[in-house]
């Protein structure tokens, strides 16, 4: 097997045999990806617990994609001595051969004795312990999915964690699992968590529906402009990343009029009506914007978008169908129950559900949010 490591040397070589016994990150051509999740050796899952590798570096964006409830460990790895380019209009620009990875998992609920894994229903953040790991019994490991920068562009590739909890197979047709979200305080509720195939990961992962370029979504400035807890303290992610050679193009001085988006999920970051652009950017945007898959809705989600026609206020709908929920706008300001956006972000039957894909179940609390938005708008259509 050819195999190419980038973390000894700053220029790629190619070796032979299998990788070698330094413990260091493996890179791999596209169409030589191992079926074994650990040989790349960026996470490792041993005596209870998953770590990370030397220089993968976890982050945390401010406004997530909700995804069934699922807490996600992120990490970006890139080949010693290659630095990100900042921009501040799009995903920073990664150089080849760097590894995103985003770990999809869960904390344990108490369980019953039934084959179904139970597990905490809960809007928040994946937290690392003090050393830096996730604890494997604390935490149920779902699936990694890997996108990993190439010459010719980036490459997604879902790996999904086996019952032992010792090991992720890559499952290139996707994967469902059945789980039991257990909240709080209520009635828990089964939900058919689903992994996407790698067609799926390509119609979220393409903004841009005409060059059919597949991109990572989530690190872009304005999200990755936040604080993170790191082993060594609490610090700004993108004064991180430049104090450590990860990212370039951007001065101390800038850092503090680099864009922001909101953390929609906590009330005192920013205004309702921040926040609740914030999710729908997240959530929406890389479909519903000029360029996206469903640029034929005419609807732009995206958070630059002005809040008028064409972000749905007072819009008629589009060839829907049932979609609608017989309701007469996509946004009717002051009347979020007369509003087609939260009837399909309300509704489970995947021919009306949205977003289409990465979600088998409600949230609530971003369903709350949008509600108490729409319903906070002045104005008549």
């Amino acid at each position: 097997m050819k195999i190419r490591d980038v973390f000894l040397l700053a220029s790629f070589w190619l070796a032979g045999g299998c990788v070698p016994d330094t413990g260091s990150v493996a890179f791999f051509e596209a169409d030589e990806v191992p079926r074994n999740l650990s040989e790349w050796r960026l996470l490792v899952a041993d005596r209870g617990e998953l770590r990370l590798n030397d220089r993968v570096v976890p982050y945390a964006l401010n406004t997530p994609l909700f995804s069934d409830y699922a807490l996600k460990l992120r990490t970006v790895w890139m080949p010693l001595g290659a630095t990100a380019r900042y921009r501040t209009d799009r995903e920073l620009d990664f150089p080849v051969g760097t590894i995103i990875s985003k770990t999809f998992h869960y904390q344990y609920a108490e369980q019953d004795g039934g084959e179904t894994v139970r597990v905490i229903k809960a809007d928040r953040e994946a937290r690392l312990n003090e050393q830096g790991a996730l604890s494997l019994k604390d935490y149920f490991l779902i699936e990694t999915r890997l996108f990993v920068r190439y010459e010719e562009g980036w490459k997604a590739f879902p790996y999904v964690w086996n019952a032992e909890q010792t090991e992720a197979f890559l499952e290139p047709a996707g994967e469902l699992l059945k789980l039991e979200l257990v909240p709080e305080t209520g009635e828990s509720e089964p939900v058919a968590y689903v992994v996407p195939d790698s067609n799926q990961c390509a119609a979220c992962h393409t903004p841009d529906h005409a060059s059919k370029e597949l991109r990572p979504l989530g690190p872009k400035a304005r999200q990755l402009n936040r604080d993170y807890s790191y082993i060594s303290g609490d610090e700004n992610q993108l004064a991180y990343w430049t104090r450590n050679g990860m990212l370039s193009g951007i001065e101390d001085a800038e850092l503090s009029h680099a864009p922001r988006i909101a953390n929609w999920s906590n009330p005192g970051d920013a205004t309702l009506a921040a926040r609740a652009r914030a999710y729908l950017d997240a959530n929406c945007g890389h479909c519903h914007n000029p360029n996206g898959a469903a640029n034929t809705s005419a609807l732009n989600l995206n958070i630059e978008a002005s809040l008028d026609r064409h972000f749905g206020v007072c819009k008629p709908p589009v060839a829907v169908g049932r979609g609608s929920g017989n309701r007469p706008f996509d946004i009717y300001p002051g009347r979020a129950e007369e509003s087609i956006l939260l009837f399909r972000m309300e509704d489970a039957d995947p021919a009306i559900a949205m977003p289409e894909l990465g979600r088998a179940s409600n949230h609530i609390e971003g369903i709350t949010a949008i509600r108490d938005w729409i319903d906070s708008l002045s104005g008549e259509c």
